[in-house]
């Protein structure tokens, strides 16, 4: 197919409709309780994903596609079954209605696998702007443009960037809907884009070096401007040029933002209160103690507006409300669903998730380490020390907080990065690690659901050469 017919495809303007989801919800929970369920939830989900992609000026994937479907969660005498279609035929239904009740019956009882009751559902719904019906007309021919724009000024600016590894620019529309025998029944929509620029360059030893800069938004207006971002892109891959691995010692780590995100996602795998029913946390037993520094404050909160992990309600339909995890280094409380909180005699926190083909599990929505009062650029102005700006590979365990990472950043000399690091791995048990932050930065990157500003471990194990 033609590049020219290419751009002209994908209008991108097909609404999904929520008030439609919510009517085909009603439909199927009414089929299911005649069908003879004790209970039942329904999930609908409908929307449209675009992706495009350009690599050295020219297209290298185009990708549109719309789905919709439903899930299912059956409970018939204290068992429960998880099943899901996309088929919306009213003999389909019917029949999807009757095989999941039975399928129910064949699943071992769990007590605690109940619907929650009709006085734990929410009530009112709160607008959190999540829609922008700009989004919509960001079609493949805007798409390519952005993507043209932005791998073009990463090429431009220094020859020693002689690749690319590509500009993506996405853009996804949706809307849900959800209901419940418990007496809850709503609806959802909401509208996401990102770009992002990944050019490549060669070191001396032949090693290819590449950094990557990028933006996400649910407005189309908060997105960045497709230059600036692959001229950003460009100077972080200009900078890993000469890096090399460092001694073995102990110095003070600085997490860069987008490193920082990956620990504080870490963190809330064992703030999980499936991980506390399961005893498989290493924070069991210790709300009400010190598990970090006093600088330390990490909230999820589901109820700012237009953010990337905003809900009006949960995957129970619960209200949603704003939790503080760890305040002033204590710990508050861990985030719990119906199920988790049933096993432990707790009550949910509203933090249920789901998927349409899963039942409900402990989630986050807006995970935020909130930021502190300190210039990022102060927090870096050390003696001695690393800045991590990447992380990779898995190094991390909940049960017992033994962490190990690959990582990746820049040297500090007497208070300026002095040469670029690689192929190192930063070492503290977890809890050591956030009870040692030492200074907390003012630049919260509100990008992604986990949120995270620059902060500072006063000192950890580096494993180089």
């Amino acid at each position: 197919m033609s590049a020219a017919r290419l751009e002209g495809q994908g209008t991108g303007r097909r609404q999904p409709d929520p008030k439609a989801c919510q009517r085909l919800a009603e439909q199927m929970l009414a089929l299911t309780l005649k069908a003879g369920a004790d209970g039942a939830e329904v999930l609908v989900r409908d929307g449209t994903e675009l992706e495009v992609k350009v690599r050295l000026g020219e297209i290298e994937l185009v990708k549109e596609a719309g789905s919709r479907a439903l899930g299912l969660r059956v409970v018939k005498d204290a068992r429960a079954a998880v099943t899901y279609t996309s088929d919306f035929s009213p003999a389909a239904m019917e029949r999807f209605a009757r095989e999941s009740v039975e399928l129910a019956s064949l699943a071992e009882p769990d007590p605690a696998g109940a619907l929650p009751g009709k006085e734990e559902v929410a009530r009112e719904l709160p607008d959190l702007d999540l829609w922008d019906e700009e989004v919509l007309s960001l079609d493949v021919a805007e798409g390519l443009r952005r993507a043209r724009l932005g791998e073009a000024a990463a090429l431009k600016l220094d020859k020693r960037i002689t690749n690319s590894d590509g500009a993506v620019f996405g853009r996804s529309v949706g809307a849900s809907a959800f209901a419940t025998s418990a007496g809850f029944s709503g609806s959802a929509r909401g509208t996401h884009v990102s770009f992002a620029v990944e050019p490549l360059c060669d070191d001396a030893d032949g090693k290819k070096r590449n950094g990557v800069y990028w933006s996400a938004a649910r407005f189309a207006s908060a997105l960045g401007d497709p230059e600036a971002i692959g001229l950003e892109a460009a100077r972080r891959t200009l900078a890993k040029l000469g890096a090399r691995k460092i001694p073995t010692g102990a110095a003070p780590v600085v997490f860069s933002p987008e490193a920082g995100r990956g620990l504080v996602g870490q963190l809330a795998g064992v703030l999980s209160g499936g991980a506390l029913w399961r005893r498989s946390t290493y924070l069991a037993g210790r709300e009400g103690t010190a598990v970090a520094s006093p600088l330390v404050e990490l909230v999820d909160d589901p109820l700012i507006r237009r953010a990337p992990g905003s809900r009006a309600y949960d995957g129970e339909g619960l209200p949603s409300r704003t939790n503080v995890l760890i305040s002033g280094g204590q710990l508050r409380t861990f985030l719990f669903d119906v199920y988790a909180a049933r096993k432990l005699g707790r009550r949910s926190t509203g933090s249920a998730s789901r998927a349409v083909g899963g039942g409900p599990h402990v989630g986050i929505s807006n995970l935020i380490l909130r930021p502190g009062r300190t210039p990022a650029a102060e927090i870096e102005r050390l003696e001695r020390g690393l800045y991590v700006t990447d992380l990779m590979g898995f190094g991390f365990n909940g049960a017992t907080g033994d962490y190990s990472q690959g990582a990746g950043g820049f040297w500090i000399e007497r208070g300026e990065r002095a040469f670029p690091v690689t192929e190192i791995t930063v070492s503290l048990g977890f809890d050591d690690l956030w009870k040692r932050v030492d200074a907390v930065g003012d630049d919260l990157d509100t990008r992604s659901s986990v949120q995270c500003p620059t902060f500072r471990v006063s000192e950890m194990m580096i494993a180089g050469s």
